[in-house]
């Protein structure tokens, strides 16, 4: 998938990994590319700079672990990061549609 297709969807395909459940960094990663079929495998230049910009909007909180003698730090969502994945998720149903209707086929 082109880089630039994701542009302005990141944030939301970010907070609906993290609506199940608090996931540290790389988790986050591995349920991008499980849930989108091995499509979104992002560098970590690209997914640590979101999580820390979506920390300074509130929308996720983290806190700093231990596991196996090593520290990572773990994402949850917010309830302001739930609200805004529920108004992501309207804005992505009404642009979808959008796209949808303009790309599909006119011809009979």
């Amino acid at each position: 998938m082109r880089p630039d297709v994701l542009r302005g969807h990141l944030d939301g395909l970010i907070l609906a990994v993290l609506e199940d459940e608090p996931l540290h960094g790389y988790a986050v990663m591995e349920a991008l590319v499980r849930r989108s079929g091995g499509a979104l495998d992002l560098p970590t230049g690209t997914l640590y700079p979101a999580l820390r910009r979506l920390e300074r909007a509130g929308f996720v909180g983290s806190e700093w672990s231990t596991v196996g003698g090593r520290r990572r730090r773990t994402y949850r969502l917010t309830g302001t990061g739930q609200r805004m994945l529920a108004d992501e998720r309207t804005e992505w149903r009404a642009f979808s549609a959008l796209v949808d209707g303009v790309l599909r086929s006119a011809a009979p």
